[in-house]
């Protein structure tokens, strides 16, 4: 990985901004403070030797290069702390042994450049009086950390919400667009045709059957146009909308095309992206026919496999030509379907369309939690 890709998965420049930015105002408040304190009240002999450029540029300044920096660095691993979902109780230690070390870091960071810069003699340099100096300000170290640290945690909050927002209002979106294009797909005219024109000779063949498949063609539909407003719904409810689809496809095909289920009933309580299955059967059934592949076998598998919830699409038709980015590049469908399980999973899926390995076909196979 990158630094510059390191940089954009660790370090959000804003947050960095926001820290530097109340810190500034406490140091401003730290000097309206000084400046009334010099004017209207009695000082100490120690405050007698006070110097605006001993205070700003060697205390201040310095001060504030450090505790930014630290800061910025507490910034990431409390991002790295929400990803691995750590318990608060050992977040709330490490942070406090953090709000304790920042004082430490100072006062080291300080003394360091103090006898460095030749500022005091390391023959003078007195241990006790830098713990004393130390111990003088921990309370305050302890809560100017907090006050940052509640700024880190209600800045990634907010902006979890944000985006949890933006993807449910997203994959709302994609699920509309989603049973609309499927819709408008199923209701071309020579769908349409081909149906009724099965219905019309089944009128007469086998009447049962016509009336059977008029209902398939309702429910489907119906489903498309009214249920399933759910992102997720579970795999039971899945495939009984599939078997509407796959019973008007039958009757289209009749003995050209056979389709096989093999699933795992221990998943059929399972979520899976709602209207998932069809488009990539329909797919499967759109480029595996051919002239030397008249008589198309599907085969539907879901099972288990490594905690992730499989499906399997294959069929003997026709191999694919393009790879499975190029197939995303090209089929607005195939795309769609990549796009809500990015949005549902991030990147915890799997999804490729690829030929398979005897070369007798295509498989397309997903992997999503579950």
């Amino acid at each position: 990985m990158s630094l510059s890709s390191l940089k954009k998965k660790y370090i959000d420049f804003k947050l960095v901004l926001l820290l530097a930015g109340f810190y500034l105002l406490f140091d401003l408040v730290l000097i309206v403070k000084v400046a009334y304190m010099r004017t209207y009240m009695q000082v100490n002999e120690r405050v007698e030797n006070f110097s605006w450029s001993e205070f700003l540029v060697h205390n201040l300044l310095f001060d504030y290069v450090i505790v930014v920096s630290y800061m910025t660095l507490i910034a990431i691993s409390t991002k790295r702390f929400l990803n691995k979902n750590y318990p608060w109780v050992k977040i709330i230690s490490i942070h406090t042994l953090f709000s304790i070390l920042i004082g430490l870091i100072i006062r080291l960071i300080f003394d360091f450049y103090s006898i460095v810069a030749g500022r005091i003699d390391i023959a003078d340099f007195n241990l006790r009086k830098s713990i004393n100096a130390f111990i003088y300000v921990i309370d305050l170290n302890f809560l100017i950390y907090f006050a940052m640290i509640f700024i880190i945690y209600t800045y990634y909050y907010l902006k979890q919400i944000k985006e949890a927002e933006k993807r449910h209002s997203k994959l709302e979106s994609q699920l509309v667009n989603t049973r609309m294009k499927m819709l408008s797909s199923q209701l071309q005219p020579h769908f349409l045709f081909n149906t009724l024109n099965s219905i019309a000779v089944l009128t007469d063949m086998d009447a049962n059957k016509a009336k059977d498949t008029i209902a398939d063609l309702s429910d489907f539909l119906r489903e498309i146009l009214y249920n399933s407003d759910r992102n997720r719904i579970s795999l039971d409810e899945e495939l009984r909308i599939l078997e509407y689809y796959l019973n008007i496809v039958n009757v289209r095909f009749s003995d050209h095309l056979r389709i096989n289920k093999h699933i795992d009933e221990s998943l059929l309580l399972k979520k899976v992206p709602a209207m998932l299955l069809q488009p990539i059967i329909e797919n499967s059934i759109k480029h595996g026919y051919s002239y030397d592949h008249t008589n198309l076998k599907i085969d539907v598998s879901v099972y288990q496999e490594d905690n992730m919830l499989a499906i399997k699409v294959e069929n003997n038709g026709t191999a694919v030509s393009q790879t499975h980015t190029q197939l995303m590049q090209k089929g607005v469908g195939l795309k769609n379907i990549n796009d809500r399980l990015h949005n549902l999973y991030k990147n915890k899926y799997f999804f490729e369309i690829r030929n398979k390995k005897d070369g007798k076909g295509v498989e397309t196979i997903i992997k999503i939690p579950e």
